[in-house]
């Protein structure tokens, strides 16, 4: 065992109590922060922590914010639960946060030998999302103890106003329709409603799923949960579901089951059933639609911006030359603008 896996093992067993803990295979990393399973003596855990290129002075915010809305939401949503949080980079390098292993299944680009490949099927698993996340938004966050930030009610004329400003500040392509669309945002934007717990990146692959049936388990991977307009959640999740308006859409993976054959219910009547869950309008998801599309898009074009100055160099980021004018073209289709 090496000295850090010696010192993990160690702090488990001080601040846990878990006794004989070996660290098992990594299951994610990337982009998002890393998720390694832990064996002790009695079961199996998660460790969850920053990405390796992570920068120090904000490797805690992800891990921290996720250990604080896990602890939130507890037995108010379906959820795994934090069993502890550690800040002290002397013991793995890193911060890290220790939740319950729940023994269930991804669901990616196949559905799982279980599942019958069906209507039903499909649209069991859309129901099951918008109740779970539409049972989050409904929740009076003020009584979670959550604090919420500054301005929250704002949350997405000022995404617009960032990653419009960040993609005028660097770019390495002709992409007119960052700005084209940005405006359309700010000049479209809806009527404010009253803001919610949101998961920041909700979509079937950051959930899991039962093995044997179509039943949603929990919902995982919240290092960019906040309080803001809850139909942000609701529009990422329906921009990548079912099928897409252009041939060759950007980021096809996402959903990707969703899109192999089988009818899946429309984007119209899950968000008809999220509003019935969250007593929240959907009127306007399009909107939405349009706006997940677009910040995905300016967001990750900095990753371009990388590969072409040679400072990235991976398959994710060499997609990105197709993936992001493909988004942005599907948006300006849904916006009426193409």
């Amino acid at each position: 065992m090496s000295s850090t896996d010696s010192a993990l093992s160690a702090w488990l067993a001080t601040h846990l109590g878990l006794q004989d803990v070996v660290p098992g295979p990594r299951l994610g990393g990337g982009n998002s922060n890393v998720t390694q399973l832990l064996d002790y003596r009695d079961g199996r855990l998660v460790l969850r922590r920053p990405p390796d290129a992570a920068l120090s002075a904000s490797a805690a915010n992800g891990v921290r914010r996720e250990h604080r809305m896990l602890q939130a939401l507890h037995g108010r949503a379906r959820v795994p639960r934090a069993l502890g949080f550690c800040d002290d980079t002397g013991v793995i390098g890193q911060p890290f946060l220790v939740v319950e292993h729940i023994d269930a299944v991804s669901i990616t680009t196949e559905l799982p030998d279980a599942y019958p490949p069906e209507p039903a099927t499909l649209r069991a698993l859309g129901e099951e999302l918008v109740d779970a996340i539409g049972a989050v938004h409904a929740l009076d966050w003020r009584e979670l103890g959550i604090e919420a930030p500054a301005a929250a009610d704002a949350y997405v004329p000022k995404q617009i106003e960032r990653w419009l400003k960040a993609r005028a500040a660097e770019s390495v392509r002709e992409l007119p329709l960052v700005e084209e669309l940005g405006r359309w945002l700010l000049a479209k934007l809806p009527a404010q409603r009253p803001v919610a717990v949101t998961h920041g990146d909700f979509h079937l692959d950051n959930t899991l799923f039962d093995r044997s049936r179509p039943e949603l388990a929990c919902i995982i991977d919240w290092e960019l949960a906040t309080v803001g307009d809850p139909l942000t959640d609701l529009g990422l999740m329906l921009a990548f579901w079912g099928l897409r308006l252009v041939e060759a859409p950007g980021f096809d993976f996402v959903q990707q089951v969703t899109r192999q054959g089988v009818a899946a219910p429309t984007r119209a009547e899950l968000a008809a059933r999220w509003s019935r869950v969250s007593g929240i309008a959907s009127d306007d998801i399009d909107y939405y639609i349009v706006f997940a599309l677009w910040r995905l898009a300016s967001i990750v074009e900095g990753a371009w911006v990388l590969n072409r100055k040679g400072l990235v160099d991976s398959d994710y980021s060499r997609r990105l030359e197709h993936d992001v004018p493909s988004m942005l073209q599907e948006a300006a289709i849904i916006a009426g603008l193409r």
